[in-house]
């Protein structure tokens, strides 16, 4: 949560955000999850990579995929959380 304070006291063109969730509470992350959606509905740009799934889905516009990096897959939340096969393939779900 400071870390994401800080970002956003420098007045950033977009928010770049590497698995915020990783090792926090349960309550500290609905926070984040919180803030996250206040920053998008100021209309600051984020990019975040995040390991939760479910997590990533809730918070994001859209999604995209990388593996051996390159974007293997752009699609919607909703068509992510529908494609079973995808999720199988490159997430291990």
């Amino acid at each position: 949560m400071l870390a994401s304070g800080r970002a956003l006291m420098g007045a950033p063109l977009c928010l770049l955000m590497d698995e915020p969730t990783e090792g926090l509470a349960p309550v500290i992350v609905r926070e984040l999850g919180h803030l996250i959606e206040q920053i998008k509905q100021h209309g600051l740009p984020i990019l975040l990579v995040e390991q939760s799934l479910t997590f990533a889905l809730k918070h994001a516009d859209n999604v995209y995929i990388m593996s051996k990096g390159r974007i293997v897959y752009q699609s919607s939340p909703q068509e992510l959380r529908e494609n079973q096969e995808i999720q199988s393939r490159y997430l291990g779900v």
